[in-house]
């Protein structure tokens, strides 16, 4: 079976959930969701978003917040699973992953606006370039003709994304080098943030946190790969911004011991992966702590119940069905 073709199938169940508008209706209105909401208001729900696709979306999504919860800045949650001071009931931090310029340019003034505050872990080696993320670079390529070992144009373009995310990072950088030498042409370039951009995010109450320095997948990395993301991006962020970052997110939200040692050393005070559940800073490593992703787009019924903690567990349970469905068949 080739890369692409097991990606495809390995997120053909994650795509059907996402368009299951019905099973959001359905958690919306649950008999469930009242004993979820109440047991979920005394831990923390950290959103993971990406970019702001949808401005008039999310503007209603803040809305929603300073009706039902409480948003935290990052001090916050920090102190909380640094020294146990207590966060208020249904507290909610929102972050945002790879430092897509919709959220200076869209999402700071509507944050502002309400006085929410909010992180952006930012990819450091993009800063003040206009390369774009590997992953649009990945779309552009494969849309052009490009091919690699295991890849072809008429893959999905996530699950395109997802193979490579399964290679060790060598083989990653080897297979984008064979498609930048096979496309008909390469890909666009676009603004990146830059470093007065970061301050701005800044000072507007968005802090900056680091997302390593060219966004690999750590658990495929060598050890010297690992530090160098780890510790390049530490350096770059702490010039730009005039002092060192705290907060650190997984890419792709993988874990890995080896990145929180060397986050550790460097004094970072929480990490974040993707793991779909809500985060309990009283019992919760401060360099592992839980993010639900959602986007813009997220409708306002699934919203409200990955809030109340209602659809992470369904979330949690259908994986859990697909892994053993996977386990099953290789034993066949």
């Amino acid at each position: 079976m080739s890369l692409t073709t097991d990606a495809a199938r390995r997120t053909a169940w994650y795509a059907r959930y996402e368009r299951w508008h019905g099973l959001d209706r359905a958690l919306h209105h649950s008999p469930a969701q009242p004993w979820f909401r109440h047991r979920a208001a005394g831990r923390l729900a950290v959103l993971g978003y990406h970019g702001v696709e949808d401005a008039g979306a999310f503007a209603a999504q803040l809305d929603r917040l300073t009706r039902t919860a409480r948003p935290v800045s990052l001090d916050q949650v920090e102190a909380a699973v640094r020294e146990g001071v207590p966060l208020p009931p249904r507290s909610v931090l929102i972050t945002f992953d790879d430092g897509d310029p919709s959220v200076l340019e869209h999402g700071l003034p509507l944050l502002a606006e309400r006085g929410i505050p909010a992180v952006c872990f930012v990819i450091a080696g993009l800063i003040g370039s206009d390369e774009p993320f590997w992953w649009d670079e990945l779309d552009h390529l494969l849309a052009h003709g490009g091919t690699a070992p295991g890849l072809s144009g008429d893959v999905a373009p996530h699950a395109a994304a997802y193979a490579l995310k399964q290679l060790p990072d060598t083989q990653r950088l080897h297979a984008f080098a064979e498609l930048r030498r096979t496309a008909s042409s390469p890909a666009p370039r676009g603004r990146q943030l830059t470093a007065a951009d970061l301050r701005t995010l800044a000072s507007g109450g968005v802090a900056i946190g680091s997302h390593t320095l060219t966004h690999p997948c750590l658990p495929r990395c060598d050890e010297a790969t690992i530090r160098d993301e780890v510790h390049e991006a530490h350096r770059l962020l702490t010039g730009h911004l005039g002092h060192a970052p705290t907060a650190f997110a997984y890419p792709n939200g993988d874990f890995d011991v080896r990145a929180e040692a060397a986050l550790r050393e460097l004094g970072y005070r929480s990490g974040f992966l993707y793991d779909h559940a809500l985060s309990d800073p009283a019992a919760q490593d401060p360099l592992r702590l839980s993010r639900l992703r959602v986007s813009t787009r997220t409708s306002p019924a699934r919203f409200a119940t990955v809030l109340s903690g209602l659809q992470p567990a369904v979330y949690r349970t259908g994986l859990g069905v697909v892994r053993a469905a996977r386990r099953i068949r290789a034993r066949i």
